[in-house]
């Protein structure tokens, strides 16, 4: 399945040119001042949504029978995992999988989302020594004070 971008106006102004697209392609709105939206036909996220559940729901029953091999499988999934040093590894993989469980159950995935990006950029800090030795400390006792808060109220 495609997807088709158009400006967010196009909506408003033409709505006839927007959903003919959505016959074959979902259609991302671009706004200027907020967040971006999808429009998709029902029936495309209705099985979209199917989809992520089952698959979600199922290595859910995988992880209840061999919690460690669905980590396994999980890890390689997202190969970054890797760059994260060997002892949070774990901990890593079972936070995700944890929110990504929960999600299938709820229907609500953000903090799945929120907690994949922290733990690639995460990774992504490993792969500079130079920054792992910066932000692991010491750390100057100076340094730390109170701190106001903002627009002095």
């Amino acid at each position: 399945m495609s997807l088709k971008t158009r400006p967010f106006s196009d909506l408003i102004r033409k709505q006839t040119s927007v959903f003919p697209l959505l016959v074959d392609a979902d259609v991302l709105l671009e706004r200027r001042d907020a967040e971006d939206v999808v429009l998709m036909r029902d029936e495309r996220y209705r099985a979209m949504d199917g989809a992520l559940r089952i698959t979600a729901r199922s290595l859910a029953l995988v992880a209840k029978a061999n919690r460690e091999m669905a980590e396994e499988v999980f890890a390689e999934e997202l190969p970054w995992v890797k760059w994260l040093p060997a002892e949070h590894r774990p901990t890593a993989v079972a936070e995700l999988l944890d929110d990504l469980l929960a999600g299938a159950d709820t229907g609500y995935y953000l903090p799945f989302l929120r907690d994949l990006i922290a733990w690639k950029h995460t990774a992504e800090i490993y792969t500079d020594p130079a920054r792992v030795a910066h932000l692991s400390g010491p750390f100057d006792p100076a340094d730390f004070g109170e701190v106001g808060r903002p627009g002095g109220v």
